[in-house]
C-alpha cells in the first residue's frame, strides 16, 4: 500500500441537532467528537474539534480533508451514537485515496445520501 497524505476529520462540536440543549458537554456534536476519541482511526488521520460548520439543523456534521490535492467533503445528519462506525469506515476509505474520491458505490450508504458539500482541491 502506498503512503497517503495525512487526513483531518473535523467534527462540529457545537451542533445541537436543532434541540434546545444548554449544557455544552451534552451537545450531540460534542458527544460525537468524544465517541470518536474512543475508537481506532487509521494512522495518519487527525481528529479535530471545530466550532460551528453552519449546518446546525442537519444533525451532526463532519469534514474530511487532506492536503492541496484532495477533494474535501462535508457530511451531515450524523448521529453521535449510531454513526461512529459509519464515520470510521468513511474516513478509512477516504484516507486510502490520493485524491479523496472514494468510488460512489464504495462509500458508506450514509455518506452517499448525506453529503452537504464536495469541495475541489485548492489547485483545481
Amino acid at each position: 500500500m502506498t503512503e497517503t497524505a495525512p487526513v483531518e476529520l473535523l467534527v462540529c462540536t457545537t451542533c445541537r441537532r436543532g434541540l434546545a440543549i444548554e449544557d455544552d458537554a451534552q451537545r450531540p456534536g460534542r458527544l460525537l467528537h468524544d465517541a470518536l476519541t474512543e475508537v481506532e482511526l487509521p494512522e495518519g488521520v487527525q481528529l479535530k474539534p471545530v466550532e460551528c460548520l453552519s449546518n446546525c439543523d442537519q444533525g451532526c456534521s463532519i469534514v474530511l480533508r487532506g492536503g492541496p490535492s484532495r477533494w474535501t467533503f462535508v457530511y451531515e445528519n450524523l448521529n453521535e451514537a449510531a454513526d461512529v462506525d459509519v464515520i470510521v469506515d468513511g474516513v478509512t476509505k477516504y484516507h486510502a485515496t490520493a485524491d479523496g474520491l472514494v468510488p460512489w458505490r464504495e462509500r458508506p450508504v450514509h455518506f452517499r445520501k448525506n453529503c452537504a458539500a464536495r469541495i475541489p482541491p485548492i489547485g483545481a
